[in-house]
């Protein structure tokens, strides 16, 4: 591998890391950013299969809890109801992409779609915020089991490159009563199995087309993206109580601008 390909990568674990669990589409900004720095991965592989380290951070960061809901599936009711609500919020997104997977892959994952998904996602994100909800539920474990389903289904717009899985389950959150920081915490806890399933989904279907250069591109993106994912899983609960969603909708509307007038006049 030679050293450009190894910036290359690095760089985009960065993003990857940095944009996983804000609503701002990791995926989308992996697309943009690949496509203007020339890089190809076969089958779009890249994208998908560096969010394992984004996965292992949040494990890391969730050992504890993710240790006491696995003893609670025995003893404790609420327990056994959380874990059900995020495995019934999972299986929306899980059958819809098994299904479309290479659909979505050949037909949207390309800048112009990436750069409007940004900009409306972001302009819904910014009007969510500035509503007056009802708020019902200040702690994920008070998710009743149809709220999850009705938060799957929100999550299943995120098939579409730019909207942003963890955009999508928040604003679905917050519309079925959640406070911001409950929206916040259970679309990590979603992105658990979601991103195993597309990891595993797509490693299956695309792991012939991999070459040495390809999975040592992907090795050095997944550990950059580990290190930066925990950071920010770390930091982004304290950063949305205290300053909500807008930051991320105007900073999803300013890429999706560059990103659409760099794609007119670059192509």
């Amino acid at each position: 591998m030679n050293v450009t390909l190894a910036l290359k990568a690095a760089l985009l674990g960065f993003i990857e890391g940095l944009t996983e669990f804000l609503p701002v589409s990791s995926t989308g900004h992996l697309i943009l950013i690949g496509h203007y720095l020339n890089f190809e991965s076969p089958g779009h592989s890249f994208e998908v299969l560096i969010q394992l380290g984004a996965i292992l951070a949040i494990l890391l960061v969730y050992s504890g809890r993710l240790w006491g809901l696995a003893k609670g599936m025995f003893t404790d009711h609420q327990a056994r109801v959380f874990v059900l609500g995020v495995l019934i919020a999972f299986l929306p997104a899980a059958l819809i992409g098994v299904e479309m997977h290479s659909t979505i892959k050949n037909v949207l994952f390309n800048p112009f779609v990436v750069c409007i998904s940004l900009i409306a996602g972001g302009l819904v994100l910014l009007a969510v915020d500035e509503m007056r909800l009802s708020v019902r539920h200040e702690d994920v474990s008070t998710f009743t089991p149809l709220m999850c389903l009705k938060i799957g289904l929100f999550q299943c717009l995120a098939m579409i490159p730019g909207v942003s899985r963890s955009g999508a389950t928040i604003v679905g959150a917050m519309l079925s009563g959640a406070s911001k920081r409950a929206a916040a915490e259970f679309s990590f806890f979603l992105a658990m199995p979601t991103m195993a399933g597309a990891f595993t989904y797509d490693l299956y279907k695309n792991h012939k087309l991999l070459s040495f250069q390809d999975a040592t591109a992907i090795g050095i993106g997944f550990v950059v993206a580990f290190i930066t994912g925990i950071v920010v899983v770390r930091s982004l609960l304290g950063f949305v109580t205290r300053h909500g969603f807008a930051p991320f909708a105007w900073w999803r509307i300013v890429v999706g601008c560059f990103g659409l007038a760099a794609y007119f006049v670059y192509g």
